[in-house]
């Protein structure tokens, strides 16, 4: 951050080859699609039945794997300088090849419901095509198997995946590959449970572990729901802590109350051992209603209400940009898009926030597809260690730039 300039920051970016349009992206650069996206034919008409669960249920990209991919940007004077490495080693490669990313997969079977590498054909009904041979062959995980939204390597090196369909973990190794069956939230089944058969479902539709945090221990993990629980207090959501040693909750869990201008959290990340950053935002944008879109710092050590206690670290509505970093003739800068799904900590008074641009959607910042935007934002006080809690709201300021990759129209 030192070296950063005082002017525009800004690049674009051409898709990468070999990436799906739109793949969705999270933490790592978790990608969803190796190839184009489209929903099979038939995918709720005969969904099979294997053992008492229900065979793909859910409709979202089954011919398309699950992956992760590591990106390394520095932000230069003209934009954002990209450096694609291997997952597994960290090195610079000299281009986005097959040693960027790693694919998820099953190949030993440890999942306990049907994935879509065991079909025949898609969603188990023979008026559909049949499943490419490379899925079936790898036993690679799909769109239709899990619905990633969020990841955290442990201290062995192992990954572990927040899904939105059970909502599950899932645990692999470096390589991507299933270590042991998905662990389900007690509790707590969404509409796309696998297990959920003739049972009611208690957590809306895509509303699972959104966000995900490794506490600066490195011991536990915290999920949070996008969603909240049927019987539960309105806009409230659900953290629940995990013990990784012994691949269990431990039964402390706490409430989280969205803001009422908040609809959903995008991100959850650890500071301490029990602060975190959470995003809250609701459906505005740029075009469209009155986008509410805000850090916090939420600490579990203080409730306040029976809540955790929140303290509003960054508007991402309201940023001071004196330097007109993005060139648009403002000094305040915005971040107007329906999802901001990810906040990391560069260092005590820097953050990097990242949207999902949803492609093909927009409606951000105009009447376009939207761009895929990553900001440094400088904090005016250090995010606080677990000794320290008088960060204030004020004095937030873009700090050097933001990178544009703006998606390929068709």
């Amino acid at each position: 951050p030192d070296a950063l300039p005082a002017r525009t920051l800004r690049a674009r970016r051409k898709p990468q080859p070999g990436r799906a349009p739109g793949a969705r992206e999270y933490e790592l650069r978790v990608q969803r699609g190796s190839g184009r996206s489209r929903r099979q034919p038939g995918g709720n008409e005969r969904p099979g039945a294997h053992g008492g669960v229900v065979l793909l249920a859910r409709t979202s990209s089954p011919g398309c794997g699950v992956r992760l991919a590591l990106h390394a940007g520095t932000f230069v004077r003209t934009g954002i300088r990209s450096v694609n490495r291997p997952c597994t080693t960290g090195a610079a490669l000299s281009g986005f090849t097959a040693a960027s990313r790693i694919t998820l997969s099953d190949p030993d079977g440890k999942l306990g419901f049907p994935i879509v590498a065991a079909s025949t054909h898609y969603y188990d009904n023979a008026a559909n095509p049949l499943v490419d041979p490379a899925i079936k062959t790898g036993r690679l995980l799909t769109g239709a198997d899990l619905d990633v939204e969020s990841v955290r390597q442990d201290r062995n090196g192992n990954l572990w995946f927040g899904d939105e369909f059970g909502p599950f973990l899932v645990k692999t190794d470096a390589t991507g590959k299933v270590l042991r069956s998905e662990i389900p939230l007690p509790g707590v089944q969404s509409p796309q449970n696998p297990y959920l058969g003739s049972g009611t479902a208690n957590l809306p539709r895509s509303g699972g572990f959104e966000g995900m945090a490794l506490n600066k221990s490195g011991d536990k993990l915290y999920t949070l729901l996008e969603g909240t629980v049927t019987g539960d207090a309105a806009k409230s959501l659900r953290i629940n802590e995990f013990d990784i040693a012994t691949e269990q909750y431990t039964g402390t869990s706490f409430m989280y109350q969205l803001d009422p201008s908040g609809v959903a959290i995008g991100d959850m990340t650890a500071v301490s051992d029990h602060t975190f950053l959470v995003i809250e935002r609701n459906n505005g944008t740029g075009t469209s209603g009155t986008p509410y879109k805000k850090i916090y710092l939420a600490d579990t050590s203080e409730l306040v209400g029976g809540y955790v206690k929140k303290t509003e670290l960054v508007d991402l509505m309201n940023i001071a940009d004196p330097d007109d970093l993005n060139g648009d003739g403002s000094t305040t800068f915005t971040f107007p898009f329906v999802t901001i799904e990810d906040v990391l900590v560069v260092d005590a008074n820097t953050l990097l926030v990242l949207n999902d641009n949803n492609y093909p959607g927009g409606g951000g910042r105009g009447l376009f597809s939207d761009n895929n935007e990553m900001l440094l934002v400088r904090l005016a006080n250090p995010v606080p260690e677990p000794s320290t809690y008088a960060l204030m709201a004020g004095g937030l300021a873009l700090l050097g730039g933001m990178a544009r990759r703006r998606a390929k129209r068709r």
